[in-house]
């Protein structure tokens, strides 16, 4: 999957106190350059420095085979969860969710390239990519 990326930040779950402001000022700059667009977009997790814990960068992208940023190859596995979008907090649910089963050891996370899709329709998933 060939993606371009609109918009990226360096970030950490743990100790970055503008996590929130730095994410939505992110997306709100992004999404300004897709207005009237209907195109999934991604949300890109990847340069992780170690674990969910540690720095990660995020970025706002779409698929673009013509001018790619990144690459995702088709040879990755990931595991999908499917995100309740009818909670304002789904997405964020669903990596608390995503982080329990880490630290129980049911998901093996390989720490390459993760994300989010919203597809046009509102329907959002987060793919995370295993060992």
């Amino acid at each position: 999957m060939n993606l371009r990326i609109l918009n990226s930040v360096r970030t950490n779950n743990f100790k970055d106190a503008a996590i929130m402001q730095k994410i939505t000022e992110m997306w709100k700059e992004a999404s300004s350059l897709l207005e009237n667009q209907n195109v999934a977009t991604y949300g890109v997790y990847y340069n992780y420095e170690s674990n969910y814990k540690g720095d990660y960068t995020v970025s706002v992208a779409i698929e673009d085979t013509y001018n790619p940023s990144i690459t995702i190859l088709n040879t990755s596995e990931y595991e999908v969860f499917t995100v309740d979008t009818s909670e304002e907090t789904g997405v964020l649910n669903a990596w608390q969710k995503i982080w329990e089963r880490e630290e129980k050891g049911q998901l093996k996370r390989a720490y390459s390239y993760d994300f989010e899709k919203y597809y046009p329709n509102g329907q959002i998933e987060i793919r995370i990519a295993i060992k």
